[in-house]
């Protein structure tokens, strides 16, 4: 929001510099983008009236003129202007007058003609140009007035980021406020009369929707709408960004900008019987005043009349209702709209207004019935016409409760961290506008001022008193902290989760807990994701059921951009649909999620690359979940997404916490993705609490025996492991598997597997005998479990 300086000085003006004006603007919230002047630095130029004009002798488009400048002789200047003309006032740069570019004004000759001085147009001046010509001054204006003051050039235009907490300080009002507060000043702003009903012509006005708790309307009739806009209206607007249209625009305009009350005038001849303020029809049609055409729907809130929409309420006027220059009648608006029956609407056609911004955020509600007054006492001032009572519509038990908020010293002391003295707090409260009442010493009752939406709970009262202290003052202190040891944590850290994850080479990815439903079907066509009811866009339109419809389009995003070789892991939330009979049913699981394309290992100048392949998946898993200390074992997987010869199920007692494996061949087609392993494990079940046993190491030699078993091919290795182990006893320290054949020599539907087991006592040295006393029972167990043989070498 862009303001005039010289216009919040009207209202308070404490005795500091712009600099440190727009300092204190920043310290308290409201952060100021710009401190620019109204004109760049020129001097020497003064109000002068041309006294007479005469063709040059030599030059067609020259003329010789006589300008008076309030002192000494009249000035003989050439000109080539073509609105120059006896008794118009212009900007005159005398001799030795420096314009903006640091152009000197010197005397000189033009076709032989002496010339002393310039006539200046708005450009010369650092101004707009409006008109081709010399800038036509007033004809008031007083002669030899230094042009900066009579134009106030030497204002400063502050530009200022609102937050959207603070819809208060959009205006020159809210502004004036805040700087009163921070200097103890007290705000003077203009003395508003109201303006006498002289006709008995009155609009009924209707409120058939919650979303307008008040609305205030008033015809006035025998409007010059033709009127010129006054000087300082106009200056005061162009200093807020904001163009000259006519009379009765520019006075809403400049309502809005002093007191923050947005307004809209419409044609009275325009309106058939009644105001209505209602919710529109579905697909009902409005011609806004920017001549774009829009449909309705029930949940946008119009200003009505009986026959016909008149304009979306407080975002855009219609066009068909509006005032033109044949307009004699109005009627006057101004209402207080729910900020969330606003918010979010404009947006929806394109639009973004002064009106829709303040109303998104919160206009006081007492403030329409001094915005009417306003209003009426400027029309009245200058274009004149004959005023109606003002209509009030309201339904007083929705407009928002100032309920009072119990405020304790302890609190503020608590939150600061250091103390702010009592009678500090209850003047720095009563300046922003609150009612405050001390209950008893270090206690208050606060009843905010209806202009503050953001003021609730006692929090928000201490971050003000912070804030109207200042910043700059609060204490250096070191913290006091009273030091205790964490307690042991037997169980693996998600920090360190991640690291592990990291060191494999996987990237991490961080994306929204929406997909694509297309995506999400495609992967599971039996999943019904619960679907947004207002989704970012259309590929983040569900809650997602796995991970891998985040990872994937970053996948594909990557592929497209010549990455061959891309490793994604991301650590979030899938929603569980399957077990959920209702929304309220549904689990959020916290996930680990893999993704790996491409090679094995980066492209290296001492070997070929390999491709991945399943094994290698299964080796960083088992990475991660060692990381955890679990133990696992796994069965083929039946997922549809996945290939089904080359994934399995993770399994921990019997229970599924995740799976490992590729995508399915016809869904990488799909996606056009290549060979791509995936990988989803529980999160929690990663990061669950373990029990650190330490054994001391045998110091004792061990002994390795390896035995090669012929065996049926449906049997998972993983079984026989299991099996070996708990057959083994204490004695065997570990086994794996270290070889795999089939092929000649072996029967079909068998293999060959070949363990090793690794013999240890931690006290002795192990006997031959007790050595083969157990490989013999694990043969045994295996050839009456599994029909197991041994293998002739």
């Amino acid at each position: 929001m862009k303001i005039s300086e010289s216009w919040l000085r009207t209202w308070v003006n404490p005795a500091i510099d712009s600099e440190t004006l727009t300092d204190q603007l920043t310290m308290l919230g409201l952060e100021v983008d710009e401190l620019a002047p109204i004109a760049k630095p020129f001097t020497g130029v003064v109000v002068g009236e041309v006294l007479s004009v005469e063709q040059h002798p030599d030059a067609d488009r020259l003329r010789v003129t006589t300008v008076n400048i309030g002192s000494g002789e009249p000035l003989q200047i050439v000109c080539g202007a073509p609105n120059v003309r006896v008794g118009m006032k212009a900007p005159v740069a005398t001799i030795g007058a420096v314009l903006p570019g640091d152009f000197k004004i010197k005397k000189g000759k033009l076709r032989g003609i002496e010339s002393q001085g310039m006539l200046c147009g708005a450009s010369e001046i650092d101004l707009e140009d409006k008109i081709d010509g010399l800038l036509e001054l007033p004809q008031d204006a007083p002669v030899g007035t230094n042009i900066r003051d009579y134009l106030k050039l030497d204002d400063h235009v502050i530009d200022i980021s609102i937050t959207p907490n603070r819809g208060d300080c959009f205006s020159i009002r809210g502004i004036a406020r805040e700087i009163g507060v921070i200097n103890q000043l007290t705000v003077t702003p203009p003395a508003i009369a109201a303006v006498e009903s002289s006709i008995s012509e009155q609009k009924q006005v209707h409120l058939a929707t919650d979303g307008a708790p008040r609305y205030l309307g008033r015809a006035i009739k025998n409007v010059n709408v033709q009127a010129q806009t006054p000087d300082w209206m106009a200056h005061a607007l162009s200093c807020s960004g904001i163009r000259t249209h006519s009379i009765l625009v520019d006075i809403t305009n400049y309502v809005l900008m002093e007191l923050g009350q947005p307004m809209h005038a419409f044609d009275l001849a325009k309106i058939d019987g009644d105001i209505h303020v209602r919710q529109a029809a579905d697909q009902e049609k409005l011609v806004l005043l920017n001549e774009q055409e829009v449909k309705l729907n029930p949940d946008i809130m119009v200003i009505a009349d009986n026959s016909k929409a008149l304009a979306i309420a407080g975002i855009m006027g219609g066009l068909d209702s509006s005032v033109t220059d044949e307009t004699r009648d109005i009627f006057l608006e101004s209402a207080f709209f729910a900020p969330l029956a606003i918010a979010g609407r404009a947006r929806r056609f394109g639009l973004h207004t002064d009106s829709s911004q303040r109303y998104e955020r919160g206009v006081d509600f007492e403030l329409p019935m001094l915005a009417m007054h306003r209003a009426s006492e400027l029309i009245q001032q200058y274009a004149g016409g004959e005023f109606g009572p003002i209509s009030v519509a309201e339904k007083a038990e929705l407009l928002p409760k100032r309920d009072p908020i119990t405020l304790h010293q302890s609190q503020v002391d608590a939150l600061l961290g250091y103390r702010v003295e009592t009678d500090f707090i209850t003047d720095a409260l009563q300046r922003l506008g609150c009612e405050v009442t001390v209950v008893a010493t270090g206690e208050w009752h606060v009843v905010p001022p209806s202009h503050r939406f953001d003021l609730a709970i006692y929090q928000d009262l201490i971050e003000e008193v912070a804030r109207i202290h200042g910043y700059d003052n609060i204490q250096i202190a070191l913290p006091k902290i009273d030091v205790q040891l964490a307690q042991y944590q037997d169980h693996l850290e998600l920090a360190a989760l991640r690291q592990t994850v990291a060191t494999l080479g996987y990237q991490e990815a961080i994306s929204f807990s929406f997909a694509d439903l297309k995506l999400e079907k495609q992967l599971n066509p039996k999943v019904n994701p619960l679907a947004l009811a207002n989704p970012i866009s259309s590929d983040l339109a569900v809650m997602r059921s796995t991970l891998l419809s985040s990872l994937i389009p970053c996948v594909q995003h990557n592929l497209n951009r010549q990455q061959s070789r891309v490793r994604f892991f991301e650590l979030g939330l899938r929603f569980d649909y399957q077990h959920a009979s209702s929304i309220h049913d549904l689990q959020q699981i916290p996930t680990l999620a893999l993704i790996a394309v491409g090679s094995r290992t980066p492209e290296l100048w001492h070997g070929k690359v390999q491709p991945m392949d399943f094994f290698d998946l299964k080796n960083e898993v088992e990475q991660i979940l060692a990381a955890g200390r679990l133990n696992v074992s796994y069965v083929r997987s039946e997922r549809v997404w996945l290939h089904p010869g080359q994934s399995a199920e993770i399994l921990v007692d019997g229970q599924s916490i995740g799976y490992l494996g590729r995508l399915h061949p016809s869904l990488e087609n799909e996606l056009d993705l290549g060979t791509t392993w995936v990988a989803e494990i529980d999160q929690k079940a990663i990061l669950q609490s373990y029990v650190s046993n330490f054994t001391e190491l045998s110091r004792f030699p061990s002994v390795r025996r390896d035995i090669a078993l012929l065996i049926s091919d449906k049997i998972n290795v993983s079984d026989i492991q299991q099996l070996i182990k708990q057959t083994g006893g204490d004695l065997l320290d570990s086994t794996w598997l270290f070889d795999v054949y089939t092929g000649q020599g072996v029967e079909q539907g068998k293999r060959s597997l070949a363990f090793a087991l690794l013999w240890q006592h931690p006290s002795r040295t192990l006997e031959d005998a007790e050595i083969k006393s157990g490989m013999d029972n694990i043969i045994q167990v295996l050839e009456n479990t599994y029909q197991a043989t041994l293998r002739a070498s």
